[in-house]
């Protein structure tokens, strides 16, 4: 049996649909079910449950109030909540799938993009506690698989390209930063990754994934707005100064995820696929 923490959330509620769609036996827990950060109710949640599979979806992701008014959130739900978890998952010898994020990068590597294997060194308060939770996942099991991951989009939940249609419906201009370099990624795709490295008994470990293909935040506005009256222009980061320090190339290595045999479709590709969907 399958669980699924954070079962409200952008992510969790799309992997939850995919589950469904697949006929697949999960249970879902939001954080009023299943509070990451209450470590007795996580133990007594997952040894009633005992599932054989977690996939750890619950997490925080304000990342400019991680740097002040939610900074104390963010650590005790990105590392003290993983850590519960993992610790759990131990005692019932359940598969654990965590989410991670190209922030623990500080955006520096900017030829052939970051592998698994490159340093990290995050440069801002979310990307180190999400390389915590990433520790806490490590020290604890060993079969795992930590995913990182970057840009996430899908039609669930706040997200950039319902922010720019949003804008575009007020305004006949938008101006969006075009020195930060990385890869969006549809919720769609990674659902079907995180399943996918489970049902094919992939090698355990850390893996990068977003959907195929290079762009900047400018790159991915006019895409998104394509076929709409806004006109698009391209500025600097320092015309939208922000309280935490984005990495201006972000971009993963996805050799090793496309090793597995698993099919990455360009950024391109799945939004148009979400959003004649989201037409539908």
């Amino acid at each position: 049996m399958i669980l699924v923490s954070g079962s409200n959330g952008q992510l969790g509620l799309e992997l939850c649909r995919l589950l469904t769609e697949k006929h697949i036996d999960y249970i879902g827990k939001d954080k009023s079910e299943l509070d990451i950060t209450d470590k007795k109710k996580v133990n007594q949640t997952l040894l009633e449950l005992k599932p054989t599979v977690i996939f750890h979806c619950a997490a925080y992701t304000a990342v400019d109030a991680a740097e002040d008014e939610g900074k104390e959130a963010n650590y005790l739900i990105n590392e003290v909540g993983s850590q519960n978890i993992a610790e759990a998952a131990k005692k019932i010898n359940a598969k654990v799938v965590y989410i991670s994020t190209d922030y623990v990068f500080d955006g520096s590597n900017v030829e052939g993009g970051y592998k698994e294997t490159d340093l990290v060194d995050p440069i801002n308060e979310y990307g180190k506690a999400k390389l915590l939770g990433e520790k806490a996942i490590q020290e604890n099991l060993d079969d795992y698989y930590i995913i990182r991951t970057s840009w996430v989009f899908g039609q669930y939940g706040k997200n950039f390209v319902f922010t720019m249609l949003n804008l575009s419906e007020t305004h006949e201009k938008l101006t969006v930063v075009n020195d930060q370099f990385g890869r969006p990624t549809w919720t769609r795709s990674l659902a079907e990754f995180m399943l996918y490295l489970v049902e094919n008994n992939c090698d355990y470990g850390t893996y990068h994934f977003s959907n195929d293909e290079t762009c900047t935040w400018y790159d991915f506005a006019q895409e998104i707005l394509k076929d709409k009256k806004t006109n698009v222009e391209p500025v600097t980061s320092d015309k939208f100064p922000q309280k935490a320090t984005r990495p201006e190339y972000s971009v993963m290595n996805l050799e090793k995820a496309k090793s597995t045999g698993f099919q990455i479709i360009s950024w391109k590709q799945a939004l148009a696929e979400m959003l004649s969907q989201e037409k539908l």
